[in-house]
């Protein structure tokens, strides 16, 4: 039998069963979960109704990130994984899904914020190879340095964002749907929805920790 996305075999609100007064109809019918994988990008076209088409990722290793505070987008690595509200299965197969949360490579940001503010995105670890040639004296307009010292009057972050930074590995969440759409695109996590999924990390991690 194949997948139906009906509620016809379920029961009524009181507990009846219903009438069985028909068949399955072509219109709806359900396919198979993509279950998209960390890997190199592999993508399958799928002809759906109205002569649309799918694209069911099976497999990316890459997407698009926004910086939400910062207004920018950079493509970025996915590294994995982290935490996944409805499966934990999710999170131990490395599944891409919509509103995953995932860690993504911190280095396309760090280059951007650093040629755009000229100042290390963080304190802590060895400057990185742009803060290096940032540091030698560079020459620059008049104009351009009033720019710079504009930009540095608002360049802060957050603490817990410097720490990701420092680590290179940022916690992000997944909006695009994989295996729809065929890209896992998201934005980095900030502020108060940072703040309850670093609780949420860690407090599956105790919870490993207890059971084994």
């Amino acid at each position: 039998m194949g997948i139906s996305r009906t509620s016809r075999h379920k029961r009524s609100a009181s507990g009846a069963q219903r009438a069985h007064y028909r068949k399955k109809r072509k219109f709806e019918l359900g396919r198979q979960p993509a279950s998209t994988k960390l890997g190199a990008k592999r993508i399958h076209t799928v002809r759906v109704r109205g002569g649309n088409l799918k694209y069911r990722a099976l497999r990316l290793d890459s997407g698009n990130f926004a910086w939400g505070s910062e207004q920018v987008t950079k493509k970025t690595r996915i590294i994995g994984v982290v935490y996944n509200a409805s499966n934990n299965e999710l999170v131990r197969t490395n599944t891409l899904v919509k509103s995953a949360i995932i860690q993504i490579d911190a280095t396309p940001f760090r280059q951007w914020y650093e040629a755009h503010y000229a100042q290390p995105v963080t304190k802590k670890g060895k400057p990185s190879a742009a803060a290096a040639e940032s540091a030698e004296p560079k020459k620059i307009s008049n104009h351009h340095q009033r720019v710079l010292d504009e930009r540095k009057k608002e360049a802060k972050i957050d603490t817990l964002l410097e720490s990701q930074f420092a680590a290179g590995r940022l916690y992000a969440a997944v909006s695009s749907r994989p295996g729809q759409s065929g890209r896992a695109d998201g934005y980095i996590l900030e502020g108060r929805e940072l703040e309850f999924y670093i609780r949420k990390i860690r407090t599956g991690k105790q919870k490993h920790a207890h059971a084994t």
